[in-house]
């Protein structure tokens, strides 16, 4: 009585007696007697080399298995790439694997997890796959990059994209942004030299032209503020209110150049600065809106005092020239009796004497029956 095993041509038998390897089996059939204690497992050469409940190191022993084996040992600080017919199929954490090298080629490529930074031999194409293993952080074209491997500073990075191994190894990687930024002061209450307290809305432009330095600074943003408030403070608290509003453009000059000068130390250069608004108290807003109105009606008066000044001398120049020219006076009259005549529909004069002092008269008794 025998037990029948085939073993087709893409599969090897492994052969077992009381539970020991002895052999591998080629492709065929064989007979067992069916109470010998001989088992054979049959395996699928496509698959990885696999034996449910056997360690891979009882086989290794057999030089005619491991003929047909590609054996790959993946220390504790690797991963391995494995690659079937030029085809990436899995990523091997370490540990000792075998696949059959009879049907497909195998590759592998090493990388030491130590160095976390994926080697440039590594195609990009197949990270997708590996997200549980790759840390990806990318680098605009407006920033600067630096790279910290345990909290150590390894390198700046420039502009692009990057991958690490997650291992051993923390890789973290801080960006700083090169563009041109602002700085807003709101509301920000400051006494001047008379003991007056306003409140500043300012604002500044800055680019920072050396990012390790603006890294190594904490609360980067912060200190730049203070600095900002510092200097307007000084400036502000040695003026008197006045001198601060009529000098309110000089304000920026001086904050300004006091920036560049800590420029060095920020690591950032101070492009531009302005006043946006003084917000003065309510009380004194009212007390400068009532000088303010006090000049100004001292400055209507003084204006129509001149105009009227201007008339009298203009009638006196007109007096004096109808003084010396009958002509002219001759012409004033008749100037006067038209503008009479588009008052009154008709008029009729009788008797002798001067024709204006006549209409005159005229006028004045026209006048007196109105009333």
């Amino acid at each position: 009585m025998f037990k029948k095993v085939t073993i087709q041509a893409d599969e090897r038998g492994l052969l077992f007696h009381k539970g020991s390897y002895v052999k591998k089996l080629m492709p065929g059939t064989y007979h067992f007697l069916l109470w010998s204690k001989t088992t054979v497992v049959v395996l699928n050469i496509a698959k990885p080399f696999n034996v449910d409940g056997k360690d891979l190191k009882l086989f290794l022993h057999n030089e005619d298995l491991v003929s047909e084996l590609d054996i790959v040992r993946v220390q504790d600080h690797e991963y391995v790439l494995h690659d079937e017919d030029g085809q990436f199929v899995q990523l091997l954490k370490p540990g000792v694997y075998a696949f059959w090298n009879i049907l497909k080629k195998h590759t592998f490529m090493h990388t030491d997890i130590r160095q976390p930074e994926l080697p440039v031999e590594v195609n990009r194409s197949i990270i997708p796959k590996l997200t549980a293993n790759v840390l990806s952080y990318e680098i605009a074209s407006y920033e600067s990059g630096f790279l910290f491997y345990d909290h150590v500073l390894q390198r700046e990075l420039s502009p692009g994209k990057y991958y690490f191994w997650k291992g051993p190894v923390s890789t973290t990687v801080k960006t700083i942004d090169l563009r041109q930024q602002q700085m807003d002061l709101i509301g920000q209450e400051m006494m001047t030299e008379d003991k007056v307290t306003l409140r500043l809305n300012f604002v500044c432009q800055y680019k920072i032209v050396k990012p390790l330095r603006a890294l190594e600074m904490k609360s980067f943003d912060e200190q730049i503020h203070i600095q900002l408030q510092l200097t307007l403070r000084e400036y502000v608290g040695a003026l008197k209110l006045d001198d601060l509003l009529k000098r309110k453009e000089d304000v920026a000059t001086f904050v300004l150049s006091r920036l560049r000068e800590k420029g060095e130390e920020f690591g950032v250069h101070f492009l531009s600065a302005g006043v946006k608004d003084v917000v003065l108290p309510g009380e004194m807003r009212d007390i400068l809106n009532t000088v303010l109105l006090a000049e100004k009606r001292a400055q209507a008066n003084l204006i129509t005092r001149r105009e009227e000044t201007a008339s009298t001398r203009s009638l006196l120049n007109t007096a004096k020239l109808m003084d010396e020219n009958q002509t002219l006076f001759r012409l004033k009259e008749l100037e006067f009796l038209e503008k009479i005549c588009e008052k009154i529909g008709s008029i009729s004069l009788t008797g002798g004497g001067d024709l204006l002092e006549r209409l005159n008269s005229l006028l004045g008794e026209r006048k007196a029956e109105s009333k």
